[in-house]
C-alpha cells in the first residue's frame, strides 16, 4: 500500500482544494513565482466544489449545530463525499484541514510537504466541519496563525504558496532560499538597494566594502539581533538547537553579548 504523499514523485506537485468557492482559485497563485510555475507545469492546481456533493437540490453543505449556538456547521456527509472523491484521484496525497485550532504551520512543514507529491486541502466555512469527519479521516489540522478568517481558502493559498516556492526550478536563484527568514532558525537580516543615500539614510558601509566575510558576519549578527528583539520564542528555539549542536559557539556568543551589555 502506498502512503499518501510518499514515494517517487510522478507528475507535477499537485494541490487539490476542496472548497465551496472554487472561483476564488487560483487567485494570487496565478501571479508572480507561483503563477509562472503553474503556467510552466511545475505544479498543478485542482479545485473540487463541495456543493457538487450536496444531498439536496439546493446544494446545501451546512446545517444548524446540535446543542444550539450561532452559525452553521458543514455537514459530515457532504464533506466526506468530497474527500472520498478527492482521495480516489491519482496520485495519493496527504489530507490537510485548515483550521484555527490546528498546529501552527511552519517552514519545516512547508519543506516536508514540498518534498512530497502535493496535498489535499479542506477549506472549512461557517463554524467549521462536523467533528465526526475529523475523527473518521484524521486529516492534519493546520493553522497559519492565531487569528480567524472567513474561510479556509486564504489559508490554503498561503500554505500552497509556501510549498510551491520551494519546488525545484520555481525560484530563479535557489540559493536565496537559504538566506530567508526561518531557514536557519532566524529572521532575515535587513536588505538594501540603490540609491546609496536616501532621505539622509545611508546604506551600512560594510555592505559596500566588497569584503564577503565581513558582509556575512554583519548579516548573521543582524539576523540574530532582529530575531532576539522581535521573536523571543524563535530565538529561544534557535539557542536550544545551537546549544545541542555547537555548545562552544553559544557559550562564546553569550560572553560577547554580556560584554555588549556593559
Amino acid at each position: 500500500m502506498t502512503t499518501p504523499g510518499k514515494g517517487p514523485v510522478e507528475g507535477p506537485w499537485t494541490a487539490r482544494v476542496l472548497t465551496i468557492f472554487p472561483e476564488m482559485f487560483p487567485g494570487p497563485l496565478a501571479v508572480s513565482l507561483a503563477g509562472q510555475a503553474l503556467a510552466a507545469g511545475r505544479w498543478r492546481l485542482e479545485t473540487m466544489d463541495m456543493r457538487a456533493f450536496a444531498r439536496d437540490k439546493h446544494g446545501s453543505v451546512d446545517d444548524a449545530p446540535f446543542g444550539g449556538g450561532p452559525g452553521m456547521v458543514m455537514r459530515a456527509d457532504v464533506v466526506e463525499a468530497a474527500i472520498e472523491a478527492a482521495m480516489d484521484l491519482p496520485p495519493p496525497l496527504p489530507l490537510v484541514y485548515l483550521t484555527p485550532r490546528g498546529r501552527r504551520f511552519e517552514q519545516d512543514r512547508a519543506r516536508e510537504l514540498a518534498a512530497g507529491r502535493g496535498l489535499i486541502a479542506i477549506c472549512g466555512r461557517y463554524e467549521g466541519v462536523d467533528e465526526r469527519v475529523i475523527e473518521q479521516w484524521r486529516p492534519e489540522e493546520i493553522s497559519i496563525g492565531d487569528f480567524v478568517l472567513s474561510g479556509g481558502e486564504p489559508a490554503a493559498m498561503a500554505l500552497i504558496d509556501a510549498c510551491v516556492r520551494l519546488l525545484p526550478g520555481v525560484l530563479g536563484d535557489e540559493s536565496s532560499l537559504v538566506e530567508e527568514s526561518f531557514e536557519r532558525g532566524l529572521l532575515e537580516y535587513p536588505q538594501y538597494t540603490r540609491p546609496r543615500l536616501w532621505q539622509g539614510r545611508a546604506v551600512p558601509d560594510v555592505l559596500l566594502s566588497g569584503h564577503h566575510a565581513q558582509v556575512a558576519a554583519w548579516r548573521r549578527a543582524e539576523a540574530e539581533r532582529i530575531t532576539r528583539e522581535r521573536r523571543p520564542d524563535l530565538w529561544a528555539q534557535h539557542i536550544a538547537v545551537a546549544t545541542a549542536t555547537r555548545p562552544e559557539r553559544v557559550a562564546r556568543h553569550d560572553v560577547e553579548e554580556s560584554h555588549d551589555d556593559h
